[in-house]
């Protein structure tokens, strides 16, 4: 009881610091984009993971988390992935309108569930799939506007959903098969994820903004907001690995679809972005799925907790009905063996 206290705290804080880090980073670089004139979202992304590879790298030789060998296919692979998908992400903005990125978005849940039920064999129940659906009604409804679609921004966004599915999948598989923690999975693949977006993000982001990276002129709050970003990003990749790894990869884009609505409701707080009933609607539908999604997910997983408990309390029982015949059998051999000996006698 005491181990699932603490594991159901340990999720709960793993879900705060994701929710606060990614709210915060999404504001940072929204002022680091759009007040200050700063193109560069994949570059950006990849000296966000040199810094939380060195941050990471530090701990481990100061010894906060231990490192533990991964085969270094597998995460190479993995670092691949996962940086190409960040990359068709961008680029999906970058020839999509702000809709149809969205749609992009919202796509990611069901085809999610879609490749765990196929290739994984895992169950969804009607009530968990009604929740889903109200919650992508609702962030559809508060977020999406204008709908343009054009054949290659299809396909990016197409291959974006995809490798972003089977990363997401991954971090939650190779952490429980490989019984390896968020730390040292991300300490592992961080390096291969930023050399892939340090070689392609200028390029990127120099064919979606017309701009050369290397050629800009970095004023001092400039730099100042781009240190804030990575050092908010040590913080958010932590906390996407350790969600992933200790809920699942679509309870981690239902988390997502919360921190939109939190962010449109900052921005407009905090920034005055306009904000309609639309949105409001949107955002309250939203939540009202985000409170089914997760009640549902806690009453299944007490179903299931009881249904193991009571397994576990059933093999006990026959284990030790077993050990009782056993105790009967060798005391009804020992007084065979003593009756055939006195009758010998």
């Amino acid at each position: 009881m005491g181990e699932m206290s603490g594991f159901q705290l340990g999720v709960i804080g793993a879900l705060f610091l994701s929710v606060a880090s990614s709210v915060s980073i999404v504001i940072c670089n929204k002022a680091l984009m759009s007040n200050l004139g700063f193109p560069f979202a994949t570059t950006l992304t990849s000296w966000h993971l040199m810094v939380t590879f060195c941050t990471l790298h530090a701990a481990q030789r100061l010894n906060f988390f231990e490192n533990k060998p991964i085969d270094m296919k597998t995460v190479i692979l993995f670092g691949i992935l996962n940086g190409v998908s960040i990359g068709f992400l961008n680029l999906s903005l970058g020839f999509n309108s702000i809709g149809f990125y969205q749609m992009t978005k919202l796509a990611i849940i069901p085809f999610t569930v879609l490749l765990e039920t196929i290739f994984l064999k895992k169950q969804f129940s009607q009530r968990i799939k009604f929740s889903l659906s109200l919650l992508l009604l609702g962030v559809g409804i508060a977020s999406v506007t204008d709908l343009q679609l054009n054949m290659l921004g299809s396909i990016l966004s197409l291959l974006a959903i995809v490798t972003t599915c089977v990363g997401q999948i991954l971090t939650n598989t190779i952490q429980k098969r490989l019984n390896v923690s968020s730390t040292q999975l991300l300490y592992q693949s961080a390096p291969f994820q930023a050399a892939i977006l340090f070689v392609s993000g200028p390029l990127v982001d120099q064919f979606l903004s017309k701009q050369n990276v290397f050629a800009y002129k970095y004023s001092p709050i400039v730099l100042g907001f781009i240190v804030l970003s990575c050092l908010i990003a040590v913080s958010v990749n932590f906390s996407t690995f350790l969600v992933i790894g200790k809920t699942s990869p679509v309870t981690y884009q239902v988390l997502g679809h919360l921190k939109t609505c939190l962010v449109l409701a900052f921005g407009y707080t905090l920034l005055h972005d306009p904000f309609t009933e639309r949105n409001i609607i949107g955002i309250m539908i939203a939540v009202f799925g985000m409170g089914l999604y997760s009640y549902f997910c806690t009453q299944e997983n007490k179903k299931k907790q009881t249904v193991d408990l009571s397994m576990g309390s059933q093999i006990k029982d026959k284990d030790g009905g077993q050990l009782l015949n056993m105790v009967h059998q060798d005391k009804d051999n020992h007084e065979v063996k003593k009756s055939a000996k006195d009758s010998v006698v």
